[in-house]
């Protein structure tokens, strides 16, 4: 577990953010992987998402508790990037520079309340496609995606089918960034409210999510507590 905390960005979300920039102009391409304490914790049962974290991919620290957990293990990673910050960002980006993007994942309602958002509110954002994440051929839903060549494709599909999918195809992939954003799409639509901006501020979004879904509490347990017993250990 420790040598995955090595690998993540330690700058600030600033300093990340000019790096997506140059890597749209430059058409280069890049598999943003955002990593929390259940991207870590699933790891050590599943073999295939082990072998992804063990590649040369862009792993962002998505929560306070990865950041502080790297931190007492003497790595100083700047601050929390998260998923839905990096979606944000990127059709701000996309919206400013004429940018392509493809969507796929979420329910159908949900991707549809986005599509629309999109093209009312980020009207030079070009939508080359997008798909809810409940088609049965996910596979040609990959390949078709690639062949359109996206600037940016956001893959909602949950961790860790998202990184799944996207791993098993990126080598295709010959430009544009590839993120999975979970429940992203969610929030991006309307659908669901983010967090108030202070339990941001005060990284307590987890709380704020847990007081909204209090179903949530058995996966913060197995997940967020149980990372920090396992760190505490280290």
């Amino acid at each position: 577990m420790q040598e995955y905390l090595k690998k993540l960005y330690k700058d600030s979300k600033d300093s990340y953010y000019k790096e997506l920039d140059n890597d749209l102009n430059s058409k280069k391409k890049r598999f943003i992987i955002t990593v929390n304490p259940e991207t870590l914790m699933m790891s050590e049962k599943d073999k295939e998402l082990e072998n992804i974290l063990d590649g040369n991919y862009s792993f962002v620290p998505d929560g306070i508790a990865v950041v502080k957990a790297a931190r007492k293990l003497g790595i100083n990673v700047n601050e929390r990037i998260t998923g839905i910050d990096i979606a944000e960002y990127l059709l701000n980006v996309a919206n400013e520079n004429s940018y392509s993007i493809y969507l796929f994942g979420a329910k159908e309602d949900v991707i549809g309340l986005l599509v629309d958002k999109i093209k009312s509110e980020y009207q030079n954002i070009k939508i080359l496609g997008y798909k809810n994440g409940y088609v049965e051929d996910k596979d040609k839903a990959m390949n078709e995606i690639i062949n359109l060549k996206p600037d940016i494709c956001m893959v909602a599909l949950g961790i860790p089918l998202q990184e799944k999918l996207i791993y098993k195809y990126f080598d295709k992939v010959k430009k544009g960034i590839y993120i999975g954003v979970g429940g992203s799409f969610d929030v991006l639509s309307g659908s669901k409210k983010r967090a108030p901006k202070i339990f941001i501020k005060l990284n307590l979004e987890w709380l704020y999510r847990i007081v909204k879904e209090p179903k949530r509490i058995k996966r913060f347990w197995n997940n967020n507590i149980k990372f920090m017993f396992k760190i505490k250990k280290k």
